[in-house]
């Protein structure tokens, strides 16, 4: 199971934006976003709206996965001898790293009126958010700065929590950025209103 955990951020990196590219970029497009925002729901509640169904969709795609933990259960040498720790802290990992990057393809939706343009921008920045960090780390020399640097990146703390270590750190930084990605997301909207 460790190469799906290892390859997971790879494939989400291309189907979290892809699901969430239209979100709001064809409601804008075909004009549909206006008749959205004259109900009497608040712009934060039509974000979360779209982000709980982009999210849920997401763990859809990800459930059938599941069957590797059973079938590597009943197929192993031992039948379960399997490490559950590390695999529900690789799961709980991969979950709260779909958290961020529905929300940072939320967000890039609310930017454009081209789902496409939304598609790449959503890319690029879980790209950057992912792996960015790590590589600038390395321009650093000395040790504190090279992991304060790759702190600040999604990579660190999802392989941590992939390795099964639970620490609140981890968990505060990736609902702080699925928050703020949400917030600017709402505030995106609202200024559409205007």
């Amino acid at each position: 199971l460790s190469l799906f955990f290892l390859l997971a951020p790879w494939i989400f990196l291309l189907l979290i934006p892809a699901v969430t590219m239209r979100s709001f970029s064809e409601e804008q497009k075909l004009g549909t976003l206006e008749l959205l925002q004259s109900k009497p729901l608040s712009a934060a509640a039509l974000v979360m709206g779209k982000y709980f169904g982009a999210f849920v969709l997401v763990l859809i795609a990800v459930l059938p996965t599941t069957l590797y933990i059973a079938t590597i259960y009943e197929m192993g040498i031992t039948p379960g001898n399997l490490d559950t720790g590390l695999i529900w802290g690789s799961y709980g990992g991969l979950i709260l790293l779909m958290a961020v990057y529905t929300a940072v393809g939320i967000f890039c939706s609310s930017l454009t009126q081209n789902q496409i343009v939304a598609f790449l921008g959503a890319i690029l920045v879980c790209f950057v958010l992912y792996f960015g960090f790590e590589s600038v780390s390395t321009l650093f020399s000395a040790g504190d700065s090279v992991l304060n640097v790759q702190n600040l990146g999604i990579k660190a703390h999802y392989e941590r929590i992939s390795l099964g270590v639970l620490d609140s750190r981890d968990l505060v930084y990736f609902l702080s950025l699925t928050a703020f990605f949400l917030f600017l997301s709402t505030k995106r909207l609202n200024r559409l209103k205007t």
